[in-house]
């Protein structure tokens, strides 16, 4: 069995893993009690097991933190990313025509009357 030290230092690297919650008893995540959970019990997983689950999990953290640095537009909508694209090349999107259909006027502001 692996040391105290050890196993409390594991359970820290998760938690520091894991998006942070306000401290309080209710608060904990079911994550978060379930590793708690694994880590106290007498038949716990073998260390080189948690060590490697916890590499996995900092994998995980980064490749969401690359994936949001280098595709920056991946969440907006498709309008969006075309006039940010168009303005980083120096350019800006015209105005869109509005047609509000037979017999009004057209235009894109109020009408002046």
């Amino acid at each position: 069995m692996a040391s105290p030290t050890k196993l409390r230092s594991i359970y820290r690297s998760f938690l520091r893993e894991l998006p942070s919650r306000p401290l309080s008893e209710k608060s904990r995540s079911p994550l978060q009690t379930r590793i708690r959970n694994t880590i106290a019990s007498e038949s716990a997983t073998p260390i080189e097991q948690a060590e490697q689950f916890l590499q996995y999990v900092k994998a995980q953290r980064m490749y969401a933190t690359l994936l949001e640095r280098y595709n920056p537009g991946m969440n907006m909508e498709e309008e969006e990313r075309v006039r940010l694209t168009a303005r980083r090349v120096g350019m800006e999107l015209p105005e869109e025509f509005v047609n509000n259909g037979p017999g009004e006027e057209s235009g894109n502001g109020p009408k002046d009357s």
